[in-house]
C-alpha cells in the first residue's frame, strides 16, 4: 500500500502541492531503523523502555468494527502541533517529518528528547484515515518523548493539537511490539474509513551491535474533538 492511499483523495491534492510519497514497506523500513538510536552503553537504562503487555494487544476479532462506539465527526486537515498522553507524562511539540533525498522518512532530530514527528504524508490526526506521529524512545542522554509508549493500556487518551485550535482526542485500542522482520505496514497504516492515530517508537530486543529489533505500535481511535 503507497502512502497516497492514505490520503484523503482528490480534494487533498487541490489544498496543497503534489509531495514525493515513499511506499509504506519502505517508510516501515525506516521507522525500525532510522529510530533506533543507540544507548550510551553507561549501563544507566539496563532495564530498558517499558514493553507492551500481550493484554494490550489490539483484538482482532473486533478489527471490522474499529471505529469508536459513538461516531465522532471527522475533522478537515490541520497540521498538529502538539501530543500529549497524560498517563505516561508526554506534553511535546511535534514538527512536521517528511522524505529525505534519498526516498527515506526523515525522524525528528535526535537532539531534543522531547520532540515528536508527524509524518506529513499521510493524514493529519482528526482526518479520515490513519495519522502516524513518530518519536525516539531514547538518545544518548536517556530517555526521550516515547519511551513509555511500551507501558500504555486500552483505553488510555491520546491528545493530538492542531494549528487550526482544535484537539483531537483519541482512545488507545492496542499496544503491540513487531520485530523488524515482517513488518505489518498494511495492518499498522492501513486505513480504515476512520480517523485514526499511530503512535511508533523503537522497541523490543536491544543489541549495541544492530540497536533495537522492533518498534512499538500504538493503534488509538479518534473518539472526541473539542
Amino acid at each position: 500500500m503507497s502512502v497516497s492511499q492514505l490520503s484523503d483523495g482528490a480534494a487533498e491534492e487541490e489544498r496543497e502541492p503534489r509531495r514525493k510519497r515513499a511506499p509504506w514497506g519502505v517508510i516501515a523500513l525506516v521507522l525500525l531503523t532510522g529510530l533506533a538510536l543507540i544507548r550510551n552503553g553507561s549501563g544507566e537504562f539496563d532495564v530498558g523502555p517499558p514493553q507492551p503487555a500481550k493484554a494490550a494487544a489490539p483484538d482482532v476479532s473486533r478489527a471490522s468494527a474499529s471505529a469508536a462506539p459513538q461516531a465522532v465527526q471527522e475533522l478537515p486537515r490541520s497540521v498538529p502541533d502538539r501530543v500529549r498522553v497524560p498517563v505516561i507524562q508526554v506534553d511535546a511539540p511535534v514538527t512536521p517529518v517528511g522524505v529525505d533525498s534519498d526516498g527515506w522518512v526523515a525522524a525528528p532530530p535526535p537532539d531534543d528528547p522531547n520532540l515528536a514527528g508527524w509524518f506529513n504524508g499521510a493524514v493529519t490526526p482528526g482526518e479520515k484515515g490513519t495519522a502516524v506521529v513518530v518519536g525516539h524512545v531514547d538518545n544518548k542522554m536517556g530517555p526521550a518523548v516515547f519511551y513509555g509508549l511500551g507501558a500504555l493500556k486500552k483505553g488510555n487518551h491520546v491528545e493530538v493539537h492542531r494549528q487550526d485550535g482544535k484537539t483531537a482526542v483519541f482512545e488507545v485500542y492496542g499496544v503491540e511490539v513487531f520485530e523488524k522482520e515482517g513488518f505489518p505496514g498494511d495492518r499498522v497504516y492501513g486505513s480504515k474509513g476512520t480517523p485514526e492515530l499511530r503512535l511508533i517508537t523503537c522497541g523490543g530486543d536491544y543489541t549495541k551491535q544492530t540497536g533495537y529489533q522492533g518498534n512499538v505500535v500504538v493503534f488509538a481511535r479518534l473518539v472526541q474533538t473539542r
